[in-house]
């Protein structure tokens, strides 16, 4: 980018070159909603939003007891309008979180992740290990279907740190530069299972299961199959190449779109306590797990939500 004055405007102002594909300051499109979709009241709870475009916090429903399904559809149509959504003090056993989430779908497990007192709960449990979720990423996009969405549950939380970031990728759609979303247009990347986990887990452990999970193709900008919202949809820890591009241009492309998650626009940052719960929507946003707490222990389980083909 060169920055210049134009002639005849007066004193010429020097000219000065910044590196491309960076982020620049500015104004950004905020939006929350799909064109064209109303922004209606939520009647059977309260909601209290944490940001413009992503997450809100859920009053009034307890997450201990069956859903109706008014109260069902309700939290169905505040997942997707704020991408993730914080119950706060909710204390669920692991079989109340499971009924939780079945509510949005079948569950899927990951053999990669270390199991709670119950198989479908996955439990990272960050005493003696460090965490290694301090990414930016979305669950599990090395599946031909990835996660619709997870609901993890907080149950030890050290005194300070530990906070969990969202990025909503539709906003960072939208704000790509127009000739970038011209040539992303129906363009595929690989999402590979083995650089997500190689960097913390022994190599004899991973090649059982290369044949499981072989690499897959989706779109790097994906449709929501709900709003419709095209999402961005690629990220640091399982995206590897773009399919047909030269690996310069695939890793320089890459590297661009992996920034947008790190915009604090497109971001809700959520400080835990000891029983909340957050639901998000794992098609549509990725997130980071602030590794800030250590020697402190910090406990979470998390159930996902089995998803659709990626189009």
């Amino acid at each position: 980018m060169s920055l210049t004055t134009p002639l005849g405007s007066g004193p010429a102002l020097r000219t000065c070159h910044l590196p491309p594909d960076g982020l620049y300051e500015g104004p950004r499109e905020l939006r929350r909603l799909a064109p064209g979709q109303p922004d209606r009241p939520y009647t059977l709870f309260d909601l209290v939003p944490l940001g413009p475009v992503i997450g809100a916090e859920i009053g009034g429903v307890d997450l201990t007891r069956p859903l109706t399904p008014a109260v069902h559809a309700e939290l169905d149509r505040a997942l997707l309008e704020w991408k993730v959504l914080f119950f706060r003090g909710c204390h669920p056993s692991s079989a109340e979180q499971r009924a939780f989430a079945r509510n949005w779908g079948e569950l899927e497990t990951n053999p990669l992740l270390a199991a709670g007192d119950d198989p479908e709960v996955a439990r990272f449990d960050r005493s003696s290990t460090p965490g290694f979720e301090n990414v930016w990423h979305t669950d599990v996009t090395f599946r031909e279907r990835p996660a619709l969405g997870a609901v993890l549950h907080l149950r030890e939380v050290p005194p300070h740190g530990g906070d969990t970031m969202w990025a909503d990728m539709a906003a960072a759609y939208d704000n790509l530069p127009r000739q970038v979303r011209a040539r992303l247009e129906g363009a595929l990347a690989v999402h590979d299972f083995v650089p997500g986990f190689a960097r913390f887990t022994p190599a004899e452990r991973l090649v059982p299961f290369q044949d499981r999970f072989p690499p897959v193709e989706h779109p790097v900008v994906r449709t929501h199959p709900v709003t419709g919202r095209r999402t961005l949809f690629v990220n640091t820890s399982f995206t590897t190449r773009i399919v047909g591009w030269d690996q310069e241009d695939s890793d320089r492309m890459l590297r661009l779109l992996f920034q947008q998650a790190h915009v604090p626009e497109y971001q809700v940052r959520f400080t835990w306590r000891a029983g909340d719960v957050a639901f998000w929507d794992n098609r549509a946003t990725q997130h980071y797990a602030v590794n800030d707490y250590a020697p402190h222990r910090r406990v979470a389980e998390r159930v996902a939500v089995a998803g659709d083909r990626p189009h």
